[in-house]
């Protein structure tokens, strides 16, 4: 395993003229995250479950039109949609008619709500979440909500704001060159293991798993 010395080192020596720190993602802190209303959260997951598969131009143009079907993403609200409103939105062309993508969002506005009874906000959960175990949280949000399995987690998370690192093909490509792993990782004992490399990197650099993760991308890709 290389140490975070490297990893920067060989990123700056290879984008020589670029500026490095400009590529990095942007991360919100705890409080930032915690003064974002659980409506845009939901928001945030549809967004992100609808997103998935298909050119996300095409979903944010079609936004409004989401927002304005689904309440604002008011959980309280959505929790109390019915079967038969949610099946009348699939005549609505205004937005993207997928029948399980329409679905999750009352499975998620009930996670919402259900993790906010507990934490006082759904906001609060997130931001409080420890990023040395990220890994936790994107198996909660798999199976605790719907539609967010494989990387959709990860990218919601990082689309909201919070620190996580994202195993994209780059970065598991980069775990693979330094013998961390030998595939990607899905199975808990290889992304326990890919954990505690970031947290290594973390504690010897104080910078965000969102920072190392683009960072070790760029060892491999470019």
């Amino acid at each position: 395993m290389k140490s975070f010395n490297w990893i920067y080192e060989h990123v700056t020596a290879h984008k020589a003229g670029q500026d490095v720190e400009a590529l990095l993602p942007q991360v919100k802190s705890a409080k930032e995250l915690k003064s974002i209303g659980d409506d845009r959260l939901l928001s945030e997951i549809s967004l992100r479950v609808f997103r998935a598969g298909i050119k996300h131009s095409v979903v944010d143009a079609k936004w409004p039109a989401f927002e304005q079907a689904f309440h604002g993403f008011d959980p309280d609200k959505i929790i109390l949609m019915s079967d038969d409103q949610l099946e009348n939105l699939m005549q609505n062309d205004q937005i993207i008619r997928h029948w399980g993508k329409i679905k999750s969002v009352r499975a998620n506005a009930m996670m919402v709500t259900e993790l906010a009874a507990q934490h006082g906000s759904f906001a609060n959960f997130i931001a409080d979440w420890p990023v040395t175990d990220i890994i936790g949280l994107w198996t909660l949000l798999k199976k605790q909500g719907q539609q967010l399995g494989g990387k959709s987690g990860a990218y919601f998370l990082r689309q909201l704001g919070k620190d996580t690192f994202i195993l994209t093909d780059d970065v598991v490509a980069a775990l693979k060159a330094q013998g961390i792993i030998d595939k990607a990782p899905t199975a808990q004992r290889d992304l326990l293991k890919v954990q505690a490399c970031f947290n290594q990197w973390q504690q010897e650099s104080g910078r965000p798993m969102a920072h190392i993760s683009r960072l070790l991308s760029y060892t491999v890709g470019w």
